[in-house]
């Protein structure tokens, strides 16, 4: 799906929200609101209001990596993306080229063999493309101390260029993120969690609404491609397959938030729609073809036109809903990305 739409560049928020002016918190940011053909504008702070005891929010717990490590290619300076580690140890990785003010460029990936150096001692060998769909993302090989210790003591968020400035890893952090015993997470932050609050939960909790954690740990997003996604490691705990079927049968609403939460909680449903306990490797795309079997909502930031996400989006809610959310989005100056505000779909 591509929207005839143009994002102006003032709309990318460009620092977090708790940024723009005194007393403000995660939870100042606008909601939008689409029910089919309907749509209406919240802020985010109303949102116990607008579900029911009974409805399931689907949280994702993955931790934000500070995933971006400054690097040397031969007499060239990289900047090292960490997206995913393989089973076998190897790290899927892009390299981008520093553009002089603080962000990254797109660069030629590889080829096979090129060492990249980096700080505390480790080096990478780039080894084959993570895919033939593109030399992007491609598997290293890594020697010398672990990445996870490599990206605490040398790593940083990874920044795009709208952002005003670099911030520090807990502005990419949700409230749901727990740390994973082995020191993966995700390469960019489940953003569309980030403007929950401790205070935020406690009322929906009152309200009679339950949370069901489930973990994918996001790779490095395609940012001037717009690829669909790779494969990205996802676990569905028992209980929370539990609370997802017994709200379904109990006539709750089963309302993801984020992409990363429909991904991983599709990927353990069965083509009746139970969900099951499910941990591995997702490469499900969800496409309006493929459709969505569990999820009757959406929370999500605002992507791109271009973003495959929208295919997404148009699973859960239909194209016109879509088109005239964003319609909404763009007339009423919501402001896009990680710290922007967010799209609440319903079907």
């Amino acid at each position: 799906m591509s929207l005839a739409v143009r994002v102006p560049e003032e709309l990318s928020a460009r620092v977090p929200v708790e940024q723009r002016g005194p007393g403000l918190e995660r939870d100042a940011v606008r909601m939008l609101v689409s029910r089919g053909a309907e749509v209406a504008h919240h802020t985010f702070t109303e949102l116990p209001l607008l579900l029911r005891a009974g409805d399931l929010l689907v949280i994702n717990t993955s931790p934000t990596l500070a995933a971006a490590v400054d690097g040397r290619t031969g007499h060239a300076r990289v900047v090292v993306h960490f997206s995913t580690r393989g089973d076998d140890g190897r790290w899927a990785v892009e390299l981008r080229e520093p553009d002089g003010r603080g962000t990254t460029r797109a660069r030629a990936g590889g080829p096979a063999g090129s060492q990249v150096c980096l700080p505390g001692g480790v080096r990478l060998v780039l080894e084959e493309p993570l895919s033939g769909r593109g030399e992007r993302l491609w598997w290293a090989r890594v020697s010398g101390p672990g990445i996870p210790k490599l990206l605490r003591e040398h790593g940083r968020p990874i920044r795009y260029a709208y952002t005003e400035r670099d911030q520090p890893l807990s502005a990419y952090q949700t409230v749901f993120a727990l740390p994973s015993a082995d020191g993966t997470g995700s390469a960019e932050m489940p953003s569309a969690a980030r403007p929950f609050t401790a205070r935020l939960v406690a009322e929906l909790v009152s309200r009679g609404v339950q949370f069901a954690p489930v973990t994918l740990h996001t790779g490095v997003a395609s940012a001037e491609a717009h690829e669909p996604p790779y494969p990205e490691r996802f676990a569905v705990p028992g209980a929370s397959a539990r609370l997802i079927n017994a709200a379904r049968a109990g006539g709750g609403r089963v309302v993801a938030v984020g992409t990363t939460a429909v991904r991983a909680v599709e990927s353990a449903a069965g083509a009746d729609g139970a969900v099951r306990a499910c941990a591995g490797w997702t490469d499900l795309v969800v496409t309006p073809e493929r459709g969505v079997r569990v999820v009757d909502g959406l929370l999500t930031g605002l992507h791109e036109p271009e973003a495959s996400h929208l295919l997404m989006l148009e699973a859960v809610a239909g194209r016109v809903a879509i088109e005239r959310g964003y319609e909404a989005a763009l007339q009423g100056r919501y402001l896009w990305h990680e710290f922007g505000d967010v799209h609440l779909v319903l079907r």
